[in-house]
């Protein structure tokens, strides 16, 4: 049994997806949906841009679903498709990823709702206030327990990510999360790490984000996914439109439970993950989670040549 899995923020780099561009004309046709949903030219960024823009959450975010959903439609083109799956999963912002892939969002609201999830993550916290750092080394329990000795009576730090089984990322208030840092490593952690994020995503700070999503996905049209989705903050299956549209608002200050949700994919049956765009984070993630799984990443033309092969 196969799922397609689709990356996060992080995953972005310049020139992403344009080896696909080139030698698909469906998967160019994504890019160029992309920049007039958002009435801008953010393909020649993603191609030839600054490192620095592209990594801003509101140019990261719609990028690399479009790089996911080239992919995607590439792999259409040579005979592949959602039927080959049994779920679809996405890290993040890679949830929207996975709901246009399996036609439960339209490609073009998908853009305009990750650009406005984008600004508005930035938006509720001022930069420089909030902060997210990575304890590699402990568990979930561990990885808590220094959050939530690290949070103060007015300072917030929480779980944001459970990655996998010895990586976790905390989220909150930059000198809650600098605590933290410092207690993982009292804790025994092999390395704890602030990480290059505008940011502090996936935590309650995030709530004025929350709110703007719920106002913009009250007025998006989604349908039943073709396969079942496997959400973050649930990590298992669902299919009902109207619980999507609230697990979507829900993950903007919900943790990321990556481990869990990969871990009930293997519990339905899951043996292979295709992770189709930017990167190959999260095959690193499913192999540390499932060792007994396979993974592959798709995201160039000689990745999909491979596949065929």
């Amino acid at each position: 049994m196969r799922a397609f899995v689709f990356p996060g923020q992080g995953a972005q780099a310049i020139g992403m997806g344009q080896a696909l561009a080139e030698a698909y004309p469906a998967a160019r046709a994504v890019f160029q949906e992309v920049d007039e949903a958002l009435g801008e030219d953010l393909s020649a960024l993603i191609r030839q841009g600054e490192a620095e823009a592209l990594t801003l959450t509101a140019n990261a975010q719609p990028a690399l679903m479009a790089t996911s959903l080239a992919a995607f439609r590439a792999l259409e083109a040579e005979g592949f498709g959602i039927d080959d799956a049994a779920f679809v999963a996405g890290h993040s912002l890679g949830e929207y990823s996975a709901l246009a892939a399996a036609g439960a969002l339209e490609l073009v609201d998908t853009a305009r709702l990750l650009r406005l999830r984008g600004q508005a993550m930035q938006a509720a916290v001022p930069v420089g206030a909030g902060a997210m750092a990575a304890l590699l080394g402990l568990d979930l329990a561990a990885a808590t327990a220094v959050a939530d000795e690290a949070a103060a009576a007015d300072q917030v730090c929480q779980a944001a990510n459970d990655n996998d089984p010895a990586q976790v990322v905390v989220s909150g208030h930059r000198a809650a999360v600098e605590r933290a840092v410092e207690l993982a490593k009292a804790h025994g952690a092999k390395r704890a790490m602030l990480l290059p994020v505008s940011a502090p995503f996936h935590c309650a700070l995030m709530q004025p984000a929350a709110d703007a999503m719920a106002a913009a996905l009250a007025d998006v049209t989604i349908r039943a996914p073709a396969v079942p989705l496997v959400a973050n903050v649930r990590a298992e299956a669902v299919r009902d439109p109207e619980m999507i549209r609230a697990l979507l608002v829900e993950q903007v200050t919900g943790a990321v439970r990556w481990r869990e949700s990969v871990q009930w994919m293997a519990a339905q049956g899951v043996t292979e993950y295709w992770e189709i765009g930017a990167g190959k984070a999260l095959c690193g993630m499913i192999r540390r989670i499932d060792k007994a799984a396979t993974s592959r990443a798709i995201g160039t033309p000689e990745d999909i040549a491979a596949l065929k092969a």
